[in-house]
């Protein structure tokens, strides 16, 4: 906090300062008060403001004149911007007892404005007069300015992201960041004995960039004036109107690092050439950095991204042929990555995941690439990384990772409501193990980062019972028309043996799974009602959902009539659960049309009786079925075909600032 402007006045000499549009100077009396004075009075010229701040029991005489009262304080106000210097002036002239004035005080003083202005009411426009510019407020009537990181690469030449780059390449590179603006109006002749310093807090420098507009021969010039190795500029040709300041954001919030940063402008008394300076006024304004935000199920798909895996007996070639009638009937883009620069990795749900970042001027999609590391290690740095395309990553000291570090563990709701508290743009969900217990978990790094976006309040739910230990393994959301606009899908051993004790009631115990699929175990029905032991293993998985069930009711607000039960088995492996057939729930979701893994279950009067009980509960909702064939080259593979794809989507209309978080 910058103290008050104080001038000290003196009756030997005329005392010469310089304030700043607006502001309040409190006139130092008491030092120039003759002996004798019993009373004053104060005259200005007619910009000048005086106010005369005094308690309430304190009167001025009948000629205008004030008592001199310790309570009695001076001060003057300008509100027009000097054309020279020391054209305004105030008279202060002291009285005695008897009204004889026993002296006079002259301040001369210079206007000048000095303001730094941001778009904080975030309409896309730097706005001037901004009041409480130092303070940032969420929600739809908060206010304060919005920061993105320049994590895309809008120069091809370059090897890292735009914010790694100390310079500007490309004009195109400006459109990332946030303007600001330093107005400097008053007589030059006062900026060059007062000088106007631009400075960040040491604590901001390494999280931020600005460049300012210079002239240069031909075209503008971006100067870096702020950053990680530079604390304050001193303005040159000050008091000629506006500077334009660039400013990009160097790092996401995170752990330790809200997201708030603030720039202020100084203006400095300088008693001497060699003196630091001390700041008279002292103009703050505060940035948030936007978050990495992550799309739901529920939000139109943009582009499908799938890997080719062309070898061997794993080969994707017919799945992609499924996939692509899919898209067709979704019409939506599919992008095929290249066995050679995927390096044979097909599992591109678990290397990385699309989210977006915006400002009220710009919002472009962020790829966040998981510490997963295996042959889509580069993927996503070499190939999505560009022109408006962000890239962010985190890695765990050490880089040691485990199964819950793939993203094919992360998920987010669509919004939701909960006991009146609202999530308009979802909640992230990550797999964890139970709270209390050891095991697997995502890394620290990762875990630190989501919680930091703030605006989808992460919630950790249990998959660490999963041999892979993933929540796309368990449960999904789809959109529907009605309540909420969604439902939950979890996996259901209940539901499972519900449908075939079900059919084999009606006299369909010897209907037989996996038909036509070779080398793969066939089982009928009546066997597998009849495994007590596999019955025992989805007793425990069916508790591990159950115990899901209940959180996710209660973080997301769900009822019963929110959450569909998908029929679906699992074996244990070293105490650990895997499909026993493709995981129904681990799929794809394209607006109304589902891409769901081909469960080659019994098949009941010519149909799989496990495809019709799916189009049963997905149909009436006004979902599309599309039933894939992933059997050899994902689900055996331990995934399916949600961890196959990503999805790119559309952002949400709702602007994350409006959040109150």
């Amino acid at each position: 906090m910058v103290p008050r402007h104080v001038v000290p006045m003196s009756t030997s000499h005329a005392a010469r300062s310089v304030c700043v549009l607006g502001t309040e100077v409190f006139l130092d009396t008491r030092r120039s008060t003759p002996r004798g004075a019993a009373s004053f009075d104060v005259h200005a010229t007619p910009a000048v403001t005086v106010h005369i701040i005094h308690s309430p029991t304190t009167k001025p005489t009948t000629d205008a004149r004030w008592p001199l009262d310790p309570d009695i304080e001076v001060v003057v106000t300008i509100d027009v911007t000097s054309r020279t210097v020391d054209d305004n002036q105030v008279k202060i002239s002291y009285y005695d007892r008897e009204g004889h004035e026993l002296a006079v005080a002259w301040l001369y003083l210079t206007c000048v404005e000095v303001s730094l202005e941001v778009d904080w009411s975030r309409s896309g426009r730097v706005k001037s007069k901004g009041k409480d510019k130092a303070k940032w407020t969420w929600g739809p009537d908060g206010q304060g300015a919005v920061l993105l990181v320049n994590c895309d690469r809008d120069s091809l030449g370059t090897g890292g992201t735009d914010s790694g780059q100390a310079d500007i390449r490309t004009p195109a590179d400006l459109q990332d960041m946030s303007v600001m603006l330093l107005r400097t109006q008053g007589p030059s002749a006062i900026f060059a004995e007062y000088p106007v310093v631009l400075h960040v807090p040491e604590s901001d420098a390494d999280k931020v960039r600005v460049f300012h507009t210079v002239r240069g021969d031909a075209h503008p010039l971006y100067k870096p004036v702020l950053g990680p190795d530079k604390l304050s500029y001193v303005l040159e040709h000050a008091g000629h109107g506006d500077s334009t300041f660039y400013v990009e954001g160097l790092a996401f919030p995170d752990r330790g690092f809200s997201g708030l940063v603030s720039f202020s402008a100084s203006l400095l008394e300088v008693p001497h050439k060699d003196s630091p300076g001390t700041p008279i006024f002292t103009d703050t304004v505060v940035f948030r950095v936007a978050p990495w935000i992550m799309t739901p199920n529920t939000q139109q798909p943009l582009e499908v991204f799938v890997c080719s895996i062309k070898q061997g007996s794993d080969s994707n070639t017919a799945f992609l042929e499924g996939l692509r009638a899919l898209l067709s009937k979704a019409n939506c883009k599919l992008t095929v990555c290249s066995e050679q620069d995927t390096r044979s990795d097909r599992w591109i749900q678990d290397e990385l995941e699309f989210g977006y970042v915006e400002a009220p001027h710009k919002t472009f999609p962020v790829v966040f690439d998981s510490p997963r590391n295996r042959g889509l290690k580069d993927f996503a740095f070499k190939k999505i990384l560009g022109p408006d395309f962000g890239y962010v990553t985190r890695e765990p000291p050490g880089k040691s990772v485990t199964s819950l570090d793939s993203f094919g563990n992360l998920d987010v709701s669509p919004p939701v409501t909960v006991r009146g508290k609202e999530y308009p743009l979802g909640r992230i969900l990550i797999g964890s193990p139970l709270p209390w217990a050891s095991g697997r978990r995502m890394c620290r790094a990762v875990r630190d980062f989501l919680f930091a976006q703030t605006v989808q309040a992460p919630l950790e739910v249990y998959s660490e019972w999963l041999s892979v230990g993933h929540v796309d393994e368990f449960l999904t959301f789809v959109p529907a028309l009605d309540r909420k606009g969604f439902r939950l899908l979890l996996a259901s051993p209940n539901a499972c043996y519900k449908l075939f004790k079900e059919k084999q009631q009606q006299g369909h115990g010897e209907a037989t799974q996996f038909i036509g699929l070779k080398g793969t175990e066939k089982r009928s029905i009546d066997e597998i009602l009849a495994d007590e032991s596999l019955r025992s293993d989805n007793r425990h998985v069916q508790r591990c959902i159950d115990w899901n069930r209940d959180l996710l009711k209660q973080e997301l607000g769900l009822s019963e009539q929110d959450i569909v039960d998908i029929p679906q088995l699992f074996i244990l492996t070293n105490s650990r659960a895997d499909a026993l057939f493709p995981d129904m729930v681990n799929m794809l979701v394209l607006g109304r049309h589902l891409g769901i893994p081909k469960p080659f279950g019994p098949v009941v009067g010519g149909r799989c009786c496990l495809e019709q009980r799916v189009r049963e509960l997905l149909e009436p909702l006004g979902l599309s079925c599309t039933f894939i064939d992933d059997f050899f080259s994902y689900h055996v593979l331990s995934g399916d075909v949600h961890c196959g794809t990503n999805v790119r989507r559309k952002p949400f209309a709702f602007k994350w600032w409006h959040v109150v978080p």
